[in-house]
């Protein structure tokens, strides 16, 4: 099992939890090891995948992948009706 970097690399409108920049990790497919808080609209968006990139399934198997080969997703905040933020995460292997 590969641990997972995850780290904010977007902000779309006002996040009240996270910063561009901001990082959290997943140990072994299931441990969750941050600093700081995690937003559970995060951990939603995510859950469909982080199991699979932490067994070596890449993100372009995934769908997933951005022109460097990374995971990108967003968290679920349609912000344009909330006022609060649309955050993207880079998601990649340690």
């Amino acid at each position: 099992m590969h641990t997972l970097l995850i780290e904010v690399v977007q902000i779309q409108g006002h996040c009240p939890v996270y910063q561009i920049g901001d990082q959290f990790h997943i140990q072994a497919g299931y441990k969750l090891v941050a600093q700081r808080p995690v937003c559970m609209h995060a951990l939603v968006c995510m859950s469909p995948y982080y199991i699979p990139l932490s067994r070596g399934i890449t993100p372009a198997d995934l769908g997933l992948a951005g022109p460097d080969g990374a995971a990108y997703v967003q968290c679920l905040d349609p912000q344009h009706y909330t006022g609060g933020g649309t955050v993207t995460f880079r998601i990649s292997q340690m």
